[in-house]
């Protein structure tokens, strides 16, 4: 199948559309910034003032721009019927983190491979909706979001051990990093030792991919054995002589490393001021040499290391303590690890985003995103008339006019070989007014010695919104069952004869705009899907697992101080108390007049809406997919509304050599 690297077909009809686009956009963004002034965000202080001062002039330039923006619109509109549904870009990576590189390192053999997958909604909608959600500035957010998600997933992947007489299981601090980049494209060994008390910063390298970046010796203290970054390094702490970790000298064992907490990227979060102590806005260089210093010298000085005691302007910060090891457990009945984590897992391979909806945002993160990921679809969806749309179950028939795509984003390391997009046809209300559907992916994550293809496949969603729309919601959930049944068929060259394809694994994930808290959601929480696919989070039902957590934030705390950074709403999701305060949870339709104004609690840690799932059929014969980790991920504080959600899935092919 070709992907599309262009809206049309044709150099005529691209430049046909710049043209009416062009005419049309001093409009669109006049009346935007119009609507924006009387939803006041955080930082704006006299919103009166701002409405007197600057709403004649916007209408002034608005009236002036609307003969020009109907003589556009006469000609966009009838050209969205000739829009292919997305745009595909690539940005060749040669080196050791490309794409071509990645398919050679997996030949089907051996134990298994891991690939990590996140998906978030990130709220990139013209400035006046964004502020409804108490987020602003759009286009700065967009670039600030990339770069977030950039610097968490490029970081060095590495596992660490605790050697003490009560303790020899792995480190919760997953997410850390041990090891800094310089400038030479080196990554030194923290000098010093290390203890179980200490706190240790790492600079994110922004432009590079892990495997770009080599490691040295360690400098002293602690050895740290460490390949390549993208196989991860194997850090061990001793507490005590004895109790060495068989798999502390295994580079190949550690390059199925658990992730854990530091690294993140510099630039100010549009949504708050810069405060002392705010780790999360990712400092400077300079910050990040004093914070190592202050941590070295608060070792030297027989200090606790506590996170409270050497809160720095530092970006990356990892503790290497007790409370660290409360951020990532495993439950005695849990056959994976999770967490609340400040950072984006490390060597991520697969992004699925949300409500992409401005078109210049989309620009500026897929340009942050490149920097990352080498294939990345965007644009995704349909504009304009679109004939009728006939819902299913009432039989009704309504004009859908779309004035924002689906808002759903791709990004991948590994190279993609199919996609397809497809709208749901029963929108209602306001939300019909986006495109929104399903992007179906089929990515090659591989190829065997006989020549044979392991692919795995990516289905990305946004389902209806309005609670009241239950519904609505199973029968796009029927829609998109149906039709990835269909794609899998129509992209599939094997037969059973003859496989010319191996299938890895089988992803479903999205803002699925239900819970399975919610009474008022029981119609989804039974729905086929959860037979077919298998949620992590999830006992049955209407239940959830205990260490479960909603992410959906409640809108009205985003920017208090308390949540300002991802260190600071990771410590706040940790209490039960913080995820009652800043959590959304689900509420009774049938609450009484006297509970208006307050969260009526149902049971639960909150609405959890957004959802990783996996299929354990359907996969390889012989080959079976497991959850090796699962995290909530605080790296986008005060950036969105949401928590975005990561999972690693362990492919094990059966094999016992490696």
């Amino acid at each position: 199948m070709v992907l599309y690297t262009t809206p049309f077909s044709n150099s005529c009809l691209s430049a046909l559309h710049a043209v009416s686009w062009y005419l049309i956009f001093p409009c669109y963004w006049l009346l935007d910034q119009l609507l924006a002034l009387f939803t006041p965000a955080p930082c704006q202080k006299n919103q009166l003032l701002c409405i007197v001062l600057f709403m004649p002039i916007y209408l002034g330039f608005l009236v002036t721009s609307l003969p020009f923006a109907f003589l556009g619109f006469l000609f966009w509109c009838p050209l969205q019927c000739a829009r292919r549904p997305y745009v595909y870009s690539r940005l060749e990576d040669k080196g050791p983190a490309g794409g071509a590189a990645l398919l050679r390192e997996w030949k089907g053999t051996g134990p298994g491979k891991s690939f990590c997958f996140a998906t978030a909604n990130v709220c990139l909608l013209p400035e006046s909706l964004a502020r409804h959600n108490n987020v602003y500035k759009t286009q700065v957010r967009a670039k600030e979001i990339g770069h977030r998600i950039r610097n968490g997933a490029s970081r060095p992947q590495i596992k660490i051990y605790i050697d003490s007489p009560t303790n020899t299981s792995i480190s919760a601090a997953s997410f850390s990093s041990l090891v800094s980049p310089q400038g030479d494209g080196m990554a030194r060994a923290v000098p010093g030792s290390i203890k179980r008390t200490a706190s240790v910063d790492y600079k994110g390298n922004s432009g590079r991919h892990p495997s770009d970046e080599a490691a040295n010796g360690p400098a002293s203290g602690d050895p740290i054995d460490c390949s390549s970054l993208e196989n991860a390094c194997v850090v061990r702490i001793s507490g005590d002589e004895g109790g060495r970790h068989p798999e502390a000298d295994d580079p190949a064992t550690g390059g199925q490393a658990r992730n854990g907490a530091g690294g993140g990227p510099q630039g100010q979060t549009p949504n708050h001021n810069r405060r002392d102590g705010d780790s999360g806005s990712l400092g400077s260089r300079s910050a990040s040499k004093e914070s190592l210093v202050k941590a070295r010298a608060g070792l030297d000085s027989g200090g606790s290391g506590e996170p409270g005691a050497t809160h720095s302007k530092a970006p990356h910060k990892a503790s290497v303590v007790k409370k660290v090891a409360a951020r990532k457990r495993r439950h005695p009945d849990e056959a994976f690890d999770h967490e609340i984590s400040a950072f984006f897992p490390a060597n991520l391979d697969f992004l699925c985003l949300q409500e992409v909806f401005d078109k210049r945002a989309a620009t500026k993160l897929k340009n942050q995103l490149h920097g990352y990921f080498e294939y990345i679809l965007y644009d995704v969806g349909v504009y304009g008339c679109q004939g009728c749309c006939c819902c299913r179950r009432c039989c009704e028939a309504h004009c859908c006019f779309k004035c924002f795509n689906s808002g759903l984003f791709f990004a991948s390391r590994y190279p993609i070989m199919d996609a397809v997009y497809h709208c749901y046809t029963n929108g209602k209300g306001v939300d019909s007014l986006a495109s929104k559907g399903a992007l179906f992916l089929k990515v090659q994550v591989g190829s065997t010695p006989q020549d044979q293809r392991i692919v795995g496949y990516i289905t990305c969603t946004h389902l209806h919104a309005p609670e009241e729309d239950s519904a609505i919601r199973c029968e796009q959930l029927d829609m998109l069952l149906e039709w990835l049944a269909d794609f899998r068929k129509s992209t599939s060259s094997s037969s059973t004869a003859n496989p010319e394809e191996l299938v890895a694994f089988d992803i479903v994930c999205g803002d699925l705009n239900f819970d399975n808290c919610s009474s008022d959601d029981k119609l989804e929480q039974q729905h086929s899907l959860f037979t077919r696919y298998k949620d992590p989070c999830r006992l049955g039902p209407g239940e959830e697992k205990p260490w479960a957590i909603g992410t959906m934030l409640d809108q009205d705390g985003i920017n208090d101080e308390d949540v300002s950074s991802p260190d600071n709403l990771q410590k706040v999701l940790e209490s039960e108390e913080g995820r009652r305060e800043y959590l959304a949870f689900p509420t009774s339709k049938n609450s009484g007049a006297g509970q208006k104004g307050r969260k009526d609690v149902l049971k639960g840690n909150g609405r959890r809406i957004d959802y990783m799932l996996y299929a354990e059929e359907g996969l390889c014969p012989d080959w079976k997919a497991e959850v090796e980790e699962f995290s909530f991920i605080t790296q986008l504080s005060g950036l969105t509304d949401h928590l975005p959600v990561a999972m690693r899935l362990m492919v094990s092919t059966g094999d016992e050599e490696a």
